[in-house]
């Protein structure tokens, strides 16, 4: 990745010529996307650290929610590296369904993860987090850092202003997560946020409950669970298909 691109766009104006050129390849980023992810089906998306090994609890946990969710029909999508990111996938595997990485360039190099049936490698965090919206029916928050909580909270927030609707939340973790928690108790006590803000998420570590509560939502939006397009030959459009 030429990360300078980035750096320089953020840097404030510059001519209209570099940032129309920018426009464009975010548009190009944004078609790789869609060429890539068109047609996935009904998914669900798992964030979490790529830190937790397969001896750690998260990384079990992950495997075995990812498995049960790919039983009841959803594609699995994750970043495409290892830790949860791997466990997930792997569950994905397990279950038969497909397994998906949308992944971010970074400085640094991220290997991808050997349980997946396609990865997409998107240039920017804002094109990649649209395109996770887009195909996803529902996010999984597993114990992870700072892009995992991005991701959580840019969902919310989402939600909260009525962009999004019907989008489950699960996040797993209780002692993880418990400071998270009372941040989100003090919110409603100072009254910046209402506690129907949060009727979305689902702070959980039973695994059959959190599987329920992404049920529950994707049953009232069941439009998002049907697959109505085709591949068009003439634009080399293909299914994704499992790897065996």
């Amino acid at each position: 990745m030429n990360g300078n691109s980035e750096n320089a766009f953020l840097a404030g104006p510059r001519s209209r010529w570099k940032e129309f050129l920018f426009s464009l390849e975010v548009l190009f980023q944004f078609i790789k996307g869609f060429r890539n992810l068109h047609f996935v089906g009904p998914c669900i998306t798992i964030f979490g650290s790529a830190r937790f090994g397969p001896e750690d609890v998260y990384y079990q946990t992950t495997e075995e929610l990812a498995t049960r969710l790919g039983k009841s029909g959803f594609a699995i999508m994750t970043g495409g590296g290892p830790g949860i990111m791997e466990a997930a996938n792997k569950g994905a595997k397990n279950a038969g369904a497909l397994s998906l990485g949308c992944n971010i360039e970074l400085p640094f190099e991220q290997h991808p993860n050997p349980y997946l049936d396609r990865m997409v490698n998107i240039r920017y965090f804002f094109v990649r987090k649209e395109l996770l919206r887009k195909y996803s029916s529902g996010f999984v928050i597993m114990p992870g850092g700072l892009g995992t909580l991005d991701e959580f909270f840019e969902v919310i927030t989402l939600i909260q202003t009525g962009k999004m609707k019907n989008f489950p939340v699960v996040v797993m973790g209780l002692e993880y997560h418990e400071q998270l928690m009372r941040y989100f108790e003090a919110l409603i006590h100072e009254a910046t946020v209402s506690s129907t803000d949060f009727q979305h998420i689902l702070f959980t570590d039973d695994i059959a409950q959190a599987e329920q509560h992404i049920r529950n939502f994707t049953d009232m939006s069941p439009e998002k669970l049907k697959q109505t397009n085709a591949p068009l030959w003439i634009l080399g459009e293909r299914k994704i298909t499992r790897k065996k």
